[in-house]
């Protein structure tokens, strides 16, 4: 009896048509819960669930034929040599050429056309363009990528872009001609110097030319060169524009570096990187060095800093109060909510009935050790020289997974917000452990009002103009990963102590977590944030601009969701956080916290 499943069946469907596609027989195709991602000969396209959703089926087969038509019409040396060695003017390369190679593939496929639409649609999900409200919010490679796209094969721009599109459409057709870009589709070479030419019409590049003899004497180690150096140049400008400088001020160089060092292992393969957007399967899991900046980002690039990072802390919550009062403030946590956790509690059993659900359990039998197995009983009975039988559950990669849920911890979270996000965490870390999910429970805040010793120590130095970030930043751990919820509990009491909760910058304190998430083994990481507003720190808005910390704000959120492959996902308690995050819910009264945590989880693990 075959043992073989649908999605074994249309596994291998898809990875058949991929080698057929690519014309290349030794094509592999696997399934990813992870970003999709090429290397080399090796694919992995997002896994559909169990029972084959058609939307989920035809993102699948979109993101292999992409992959597959790379394969075929695309020379990854030629396109390394010949593009430029500037962030922008990079990414914007890339993103013509993705679209000379879907339209050469797609030309009277309509199957293959239809495809890689849906697999269009799934990478746009997360792009700036989607929430661009003025032309420097538009990327410049997704609008060019779309432009060239639309005049090559005729297919209208996805619904969700038409509106950033028209922010910037008038400007770059005004400034040079996308139509010359048909006279050489079928040529790589001949695309690349028409390409190189549309840049110089933006004033992307000067003077770039593509190599015009690939044999020439030397070209061979200039390719090298290229492949190996300028996209680490890349990755610094790219990081120094996008979250390096407060890394550094975190100081926590260290995790850039190894984003660097996976950025340059790939960089032979750059252009693979740009259709599977956020993906990569290095050991690290960082994601591909492509920019995504919009316009406003080819000016001088806003760099983010901390006037001093000395008195910052990193604490846990047993080390800011005693056990006694941890213990007392935990209790007066459940006397203030006695009321609303049984309701949250019958959502978190509803929570792991569904992950439960979608594990797919198997057993090995005839164990020496285990669980009895029933079903063999019979044989025993008959012949009692027989051996009990028995069972051990196999284990699933769905267990592969860790939860960071980040809390603001701000003054105006204050009473029954922070009681609702407390007890909701408690509730959550418990009910996913149960699954096998392991869960982490930090919260961010400032040790003072007003600056604290930061603030003292500028105006010790004379008040230097444009200090950055002027307060001391409190990132507390109430709950480790591998921590079980019993040794916890009571932590997340701290969250009722008079005094403890400041002010909120918030995009130190997504970095943070998100650091702590990549250091992690496991293979699926979710970053859940619960804030009731934008950042606000009146030291550092007073002698700063108005958006220094929302601006920073946006640039971590943008950064993460396009580059990591950390999944985020955003609740705002009163607070619309949609405008800042992709993948985010509002909710007006604090009470529908517990439930939204839940139904926010179970929408994340219903797609895998």
């Amino acid at each position: 009896m075959s043992t073989e499943t649908p999605l074994d069946r249309f596994k291998a469907v898809l990875a058949g048509t991929a080698r057929a596609i690519a014309d290349e027989p030794e094509v592999e195709l696997a399934f990813t819960a992870d970003a999709p991602v090429q290397s080399g000969k090796h694919i992995k396209v997002p896994m559909p669930a169990r029972a084959l959703p058609p939307e989920q089926v035809a993102e699948a087969r979109g993101f292999a034929d992409g992959f597959a038509l790379r394969l075929k019409h695309h020379d990854t040396a030629l396109h390394t040599r010949g593009a430029p060695g500037e962030a922008v003017a990079r990414a914007v390369f890339d993103a013509i050429e993705g679209a000379r190679v879907e339209a050469l593939g797609a030309r009277g496929y309509a199957g293959i056309t239809d495809n890689l639409a849906i697999a269009l649609d799934a990478r746009l999900r997360s792009d700036p363009i989607t929430r661009a409200r003025s032309q420097a919010e538009v990327p410049l490679s997704t609008a060019l990528g779309l432009l060239v796209r639309e005049r090559l094969t005729g297919n209208a721009p996805p619904a969700v872009t038409v509106p950033g599109l028209a922010l910037v459409r008038d400007w770059i057709e005004d400034k040079t001609d996308l139509s010359a870009l048909l006279l050489a589709l079928d040529d790589q070479r001949a695309f690349q110097s028409l390409a190189m030419k549309l840049l110089e019409d933006l004033e992307l590049v000067e003077g770039e030319q593509v190599p015009e003899d690939s044999d020439d004497g030397g070209s061979e180690d200039e390719g090298t060169e290229e492949e190996s150096q300028p996209d680490e140049g890349d990755e610094g400008q790219e990081q120094g524009g996008e979250g390096q400088a407060e890394v550094e001020a975190r100081g926590e160089q260290s995790e850039s570096d190894s984003e660097d060092g996976d950025g340059q292992q790939r960089s032979d393969d750059q252009f693979d990187d740009m259709d599977g957007d956020p993906g990569d399967d290095g050991e690290e899991g960082m994601q591909p060095v492509r920019p995504n900046r919009p316009f406003a980002d080819t000016s001088p690039q806003f760099d983010y800093k901390a006037w001093t990072t000395q008195f910052d802390e990193v604490v846990a919550a047993t080390e800011l109060c005693d056990a006694d009062e941890l213990a007392r403030l935990r209790s007066y946590l459940d006397q203030q909510l006695v009321h609303l956790q049984s309701a949250v509690s019958k959502l978190a059993n509803r929570l792991q009935r569904r992950l439960m659900a979608q594990q797919s359990r198997s057993w090995d039998f005839d164990q020496d050790e285990g669980m009895l197995d029933a079903a063999r009983l019979a044989r025993v009975v008959v012949n009692p020289t027989q051996s009990l039988s028995y069972k051990i559950e196999r284990e699933t990669d769905f267990r592969d997974t860790v939860v960071t849920l980040l809390i603001d911890n701000s003054g105006s979270m204050r009473g029954r917000p922070i009681s609702i996000a407390a007890i909701s965490a408690d509730i959550l870390a418990r009910t996913l452990e149960r699954c096998g999910v392991k869960t982490e429970i930090l919260g961010f805040t400032t040790r003072a009002w007003k600056g604290g010793q930061s603030r003292e120590t500028w105006l010790a130095a004379g008040r230097p103009p444009q200090p950055g970030r002027l307060n001391d930043v409190r990132h507390i751990v109430y709950k480790k990963a591998d921590e079980p919820w019993r040794r916890a509990r009571n932590s997340l009491g701290l969250m009722m102590r008079e005094g403890l909760l400041k002010e909120n910058i918030d995009g130190e304190a997504l970095l943070w977590a998100h650091s702590r998430l990549l250091a992690r083994p496991e293979d699926r990481r979710v970053l859940m944030v619960i804030s009731d507003g934008a950042p606000v720190d009146d030291s550092t808005l007073s002698v700063n601009s108005g958006s220094y910390l929302e601006r920073h704000l946006r640039q971590v959120i943008g950064w993460i969701e396009t580059k990591s492959p950390v999944e985020l996902v955003a609740i705002g308690i009163g607070h619309d956080v949609t405008r800042y995050y992709t993948r985010a819910v509002t909710i007006m009264d604090a009470e529908q916290l517990g439930g939204t945590i839940i139904e926010q989880l179970a929408a994340l693990f219903d797609t895998p």
